[in-house]
């Protein structure tokens, strides 16, 4: 063994002696981890129309970028649609979620403007924002005041261009819900734009389906971004937004220009579970029920206020306490996750426990129970 990778061995086991290494892990235990809230991702009507698909010679690969041969039948009538769907001028299809807020962010605000973001905003935007040429700050967390304050302090110290809001609609670590009426107002007050990432909130929350943000969509002033990979139990992300703002993605947006487009047969399968969205308010008051059911025998029981989503963080601080917790979860059966910065804050690493309808009642309460006999264990 040469001492060539010595340096990255260093770097892994600093992450292990912290608590904080990370490794991949088969799929075990009743789902408490998947963002398949909706348990779209095995749906047989999905499946079939992607079988039939197939059968009519519409190929699983691309080709290429959209902008050279990459460009598929199944591309445009999949962002007509969801054009329609949303309430939109124009969508645009792209791999997923991460690629999304890049193109955006990277591709659309100009050197003269500021994007404000929220303090808990995914990884993606982070990226985003760094590759931007405009300047960038985050503020506290689901606080339109804050969002206020910081553009009018840009403006007051000469800030020329458009403020670029940017925030989650539902914060996929915390479970709760922004503010977006608020915001909106705060951005047609600086004649800003605002940005809405529904990755969390798509399919579940919304008239069918379409967000929390769904009222909004259809103002030249808002961009949507609906995953493809959680609610909707497919792949992909789309862009819903006026035709300018898509037609200057396609142009700017290096995530999409510089990738081979995803796969006809995705998109085909992602048209197919929109429609499957608007036809869930039967899965969705199931989910609601759920969650009630989890406020009743996991938040009671420790104490915890009743969660407003289907996300619920069990926050413990402690990096190694988590991992232990999880583990120990896991060999009870239910495949619950922990969570440790980077990824969340400093000091509030949590057991992320997302309700899905791949599980039941029953499952719900044993879940309950092992977590109090896992934290009484730590406690002994």
């Amino acid at each position: 063994m040469t001492a060539t990778l010595d340096p990255f061995r260093a770097q892994l086991d600093a992450l292990e002696r912290r608590a904080r290494r990370r490794v991949l892990m088969p799929r075990a235990g009743h789902d408490f981890a998947s963002n398949d809230y909706l348990g779209l991702a095995g749906d047989p009507v999905i499946g079939a129309t992607i079988a039939q698909a197939v059968a009519r010679g519409v190929p699983a690969g691309s080709g290429g970028s959209r902008l050279l041969r990459g460009n598929a039948p199944e591309h445009e009538a999949l962002e007509a649609r969801a054009a329609a769907i949303f309430g939109s001028e124009a969508a645009l299809y792209l791999g997923n979620g991460f690629a999304a807020n890049m193109a955006l962010l990277a591709g659309l605000p100009g050197p003269e403007d500021l994007i404000v973001a929220d303090a808990l905003i995914h990884a993606s935007a982070h990226d985003g924002m760094k590759l931007s040429r405009a300047t960038s700050v985050l503020v506290a967390h689901n606080d339109p005041q804050g969002f206020d304050d910081a553009i009018a302090g840009w403006r007051a110290g000469g800030g020329t261009g458009r403020p670029w809001i940017v925030v989650e609609t539902l914060y996929s670590m915390d479970g709760d819900v922004a503010p977006v009426g608020a915001l909106a107002q705060v951005a047609a007050r600086h004649d800003g734009m605002l940005i809405l990432d529904e990755a969390h909130a798509t399919a579940v929350h919304g008239p069918g389906g379409r967000g929390i943000g769904a009222a909004l969509e259809g103002r030249e002033d808002v961009i949507a971004l609906h995953t493809c990979g959680k609610g909707l139990g497919v792949e992909g992300a789309l862009v819903t937004a006026a035709r300018p703002i898509i037609d200057l993605l396609v142009n700017r947006g290096r995530s999409f220009v510089f990738s081979t487009a995803p796969s006809p047969l995705m998109a085909v399968g992602v048209a197919a579970a929109l429609e499957r969205m608007l036809a869930a308010d039967d899965r969705r008051a199931r989910l609601a029920r759920l969650i009630d059911h989890a406020a009743q025998h996991i938040c009671a029981p420790l104490g915890l206020a009743a969660p407003t989503s289907q996300i619920l963080p069990v926050i413990l601080s402690d990096d190694a306490r988590t991992m232990r917790m999880a583990t120990a979860l896991q060999a009870a059966g239910f495949d619950v996750r922990g969570i440790r910065p980077p990824t969340v804050p400093r000091g509030t690493a949590r057991l992320r426990i997302s309700l899905t309808l791949n599980v039941d009642e029953a499952i719900v309460e044993a879940l309950g129970e092992a977590l109090q006999a896992a934290l009484a264990v730590e406690q002994a």
